[in-house]
């Protein structure tokens, strides 16, 4: 049964190898085939003699048929394919992708056939022909080198979607990604390697988007792949756009009816193409309320060229701009207040327009609105007094008639038909506590006659309470009698409400400041008491012990280091230096659990190794999540043996005989970070002489240097420092270049 299956698929593949050789024959016949009738046409002979005509030249040339047909056919046809072949072999690769996709018979065989006889070549894997809806919408027309299952996710783009595809139609160029994954945008197929997306237009009109994909990230590619690439793009243009190229003059004609029935200005305009490609507009007809700029009659304009008639419309960003985007892409245009320059006796005058833009077919309708002095400055106070939150009134003392505009109704919560509030009610529409202002408001306008404002809570119906400013000047007549009163009110309740937050926000800032403070102060006074910046010194048992304490300079920067000398029970010396993480009060109240944890612990008689192990379950769990780096040590003066272990700290300094050195690091992780830890516990014996010195960060942090050149500068400072301990320390301290503002505790030993 396996040796007949292994048969049947052995079969199919051979099957499907003469399939692929009867349709890459049949694209060479058609070349051929073309080829000869070129020569009918060019030599007035017969299909014999040019067939035998063709067999001479390919015989003299040293080229196959193909070669040699195609080669004739560029030379005869002039066209982007033809401008984009460096050689035989890319003219026989292109030509065969063109008789490939006339001979078609849909855009899925189009779209298999580009990347067979074109594409595969260059090393593309994939290609996707894109259709473009006249809402700007993407539908996958037809593929080759992805699944069904993937093209089916794919059948349609919604016009927000931005992919390759969708930025072609946009910028109208063409598109190239290096990889796909780097540039953020979605599309078919794997998301990553090399993306080309490149619009295919016909007559100026992007009719689809050819998207190609490779499995790599795709180089840098000549000019000439380039070219080719945009030439295979047109070829799929002609395909997608059906036939429709020369009915542009019907659509103008229905386009035409649909504008002599819009009230305002508009124009139709269908494509002068040059080339292929748009070069202006033909204005095909204006309607009967169309209005010139410029003041010229209709006839004058209809049936001219958009840049002749307009000429200042050809600036980047202008009007013309605007249309071909249009034309080219189907998406629509709108935008108020459009400034549009026309010439009058050659003198440009700009005026405003609310316009539209929209393409139907090949031909574009073009509406705009222009704005007169009087509209303009209308809408731009309309515009003022809804940004301003404004509504302006005005009211005749001598009749009772009260005008509101909209924005008062809809800033006193009523319906536009309600009747308007007269000036002597606005008390009862005003909290209780604002009436005396609001009496002070009015007898200042309607008895003294002079201009006045104030501020008062408006009881609106719906029971919303606005902060609202009146203000009002009197209107009088030649007797200086009252005949109108005018003004406005303002909503200035989100005003008001941001200096109550304000006020609210700096009270607050004021308390977590002052609490800061005492925070930090509290953590600088328990640190201070508890450690010493120089406390005297201790000479025991023959080993001189000194200590250093620097506080950060700042009580926010107040840390966690601490350090400890202590003669023990046992006539042993406990030497400790540490540092929890973090800065302020927890750090200072954690340093103070660790150290008098490790003093407790000591007292037990244990090793360094045991009591860090010890310690590391007090940071993690008697305390809160207090993590820090230590070096505990313990000094047998007897054997003159100090035994000593690490916790994620800075290796101490030896200093012997003049040199200084580093102990090797002991293993261990820092304090707090696991439940269970193992500490390394290493020993060495002192030497008459020796200095042993054990610190913190502090004393050799900088930001501009890693710690191996930090710890490399201690060495070597502490190699020439000569002299007792405390002076010692003092120059080790003083020529710090330490410049993080951190604390920083020492501890040194020196044997007699």
């Amino acid at each position: 049964m396996t040796e007949q299956v292994r048969r049947l698929a052995a079969t199919v593949e051979r099957l499907r190898d003469e399939v692929q050789e009867a349709h890459a024959s049949a694209d060479g016949r058609a070349l051929i085939e073309l080829a000869k009738g070129i020569l009918v046409e060019r030599l007035r002979c017969t299909p014999v003699q040019a067939a035998q005509q063709l067999d001479g030249l390919a015989e003299q040339a040293g080229l196959s048929l193909v070669e040699l047909a195609a080669d004739i056919i560029n030379d005869v046809a002039g066209d982007r394919l033809a401008e984009t072949t460096s050689s035989t072999k890319d003219s026989v690769r292109l030509r065969k992708a063109e008789s490939g996709v006339l001979a078609a018979s849909d855009v899925q065989a189009v779209a298999q056939s580009l990347l067979d006889q074109a594409l595969v070549p260059l090393g593309a894997a994939s290609v996707a022909v894109w259709a473009v809806d006249s809402d700007t919408s993407l539908a996958l027309a037809g593929f080759a080198g992805f699944s069904p299952q993937e093209a089916s996710r794919w059948r349609y783009v919604p016009p927000a979607v931005a992919t390759p595809a969708r930025r072609a139609l946009a910028e109208r160029r063409t598109v190239w990604l290096e990889d796909l994954s780097r540039a953020g945008l979605p599309s078919i197929g794997p998301v990553a390697g090399g993306r080309v997306a490149a619009p295919a237009v016909i007559g100026g009109v992007i009719a689809g988007v050819l998207e190609i994909g490779w499995a790599h990230p795709l180089e840098p590619q000549p000019v000439a792949v380039r070219r080719q690439i945009d030439a295979l793009a047109e070829l799929c243009a002609h395909t997608l756009h059906d036939g429709s190229v020369g009915r542009v003059h019907e659509d103008a004609a229905r386009l035409s009816d649909l504008a002599d029935g819009v009230l305002d200005p508009a124009l139709v305009l269908i494509p002068q193409l040059d080339h292929g490609r748009v070069a202006d507009f033909r204005i095909h007809h204006v309607n009967e309320r169309f209005v010139d700029p410029a003041g010229r009659p209709r006839g004058e304009v209809d049936g001219t060229l958009l840049l002749e008639a307009y000429p200042m419309a050809a600036d980047q960003g202008g009007l013309f701009e605007k249309v071909e985007h249009v034309h080219a892409t189907g998406e629509a245009f709108r935008a108020e207040d459009m400034p549009i320059t026309t010439l009058v006796a050659d003198v440009p005058v700009t005026v405003t327009a609310d316009v539209s833009i929209n393409r139907f077919g090949d031909a574009v309708l073009l509406i705009w609105r222009l704005q007169d002095e009087t509209t303009r400055l209308t809408s731009l106070l309309q515009h003022a007094q809804r940004l301003g939150r404004i509504g302006g009134f005005d009211e005749n003392v001598l009749t009772g008639e009260v005008t509101w505009n909209s924005q008062l109704f809809e800033l006193y919560g009523l319906p536009p038909g309600a009747p308007p509030v007269p000036l002597d009610q606005l008390g009862t529409q005003a909290h209780p506590d604002d009436g005396p202002a609001i009496s002070r408001f009015l007898r200042a306008v309607l008895h003294h006659r002079r201009s006045a404002s104030t501020a008062f809570r408006l009881q609106r119906p719906d029971g919303i309470a606005r902060h609202v400013r009146v203000i009002a000047e009197p209107v009088l007549d030649a007797d200086h009698q009252l005949l109108h009163v005018r003004g406005a009110y303002q909503d200035i309740s989100a005003q008001h409400w941001t200096e109550v937050a304000l006020a609210v926000t700096r009270d607050q800032l004021a308390q977590t400041e002052q609490h800061a403070a005492e925070r930090d102060r509290l953590a600088l006074q328990l640190q201070r008491a508890i450690m010493p910046s120089s406390p005297d010194p201790i000479d025991t048992f023959g080993l001189s012990i000194a200590v250093r304490y620097l506080p950060a300079e700042s009580g926010a920067l107040v840390g966690g280091d601490w350090y400890d000398a202590v003669v023990l029970p046992s006539k042993k010396i406990l030497l400790s230096v540490g540092d929890i993480a973090g800065h302020g009060i927890e750090a200072a109240t954690g340093m103070v659990v660790l150290r008098n944890a490790l003093r407790g612990l000591a007292a037990t008689g244990a090793g360094p190794a045991k009591l860090l192990g010890w310690l590391n379950l007090v940071a993690h769990h008697l305390t809160d999540s207090v993590m820090a780096t230590a070096i505990c040590g313990l000094y047998d003066p007897e054997t003159r043996t100090l035994r000593w272990a690490r916790a994620g700290h800075l290796p101490p300094l030896l200093v012997r005989d003049g040199e200084a050195s580093l102990l090797p690091l002991a293993r261990g992780s820092m304090l707090g970070v696991v439940a269970e830890a193992q500490y390394e516990e290493l020993q060495f014996d002192l030497a008459p002489a020796d200095m042993l010195m054990l610190y913190t960060d502090g004393l050799i942090e900088r930001r501009d240097r890693n710690v191996d050149e930090a710890l490399e500068e201690l060495r070597a400072l502490a190699e020439s420092t000569e002299g007792p301990l405390e002076q010692r320390l003092d120059l080790l301290v003083r020529h710090s270049n330490a410049d993080t503002d951190d604390d920083t505790c020492i501890v040194a030993v020196q044997l007699s």
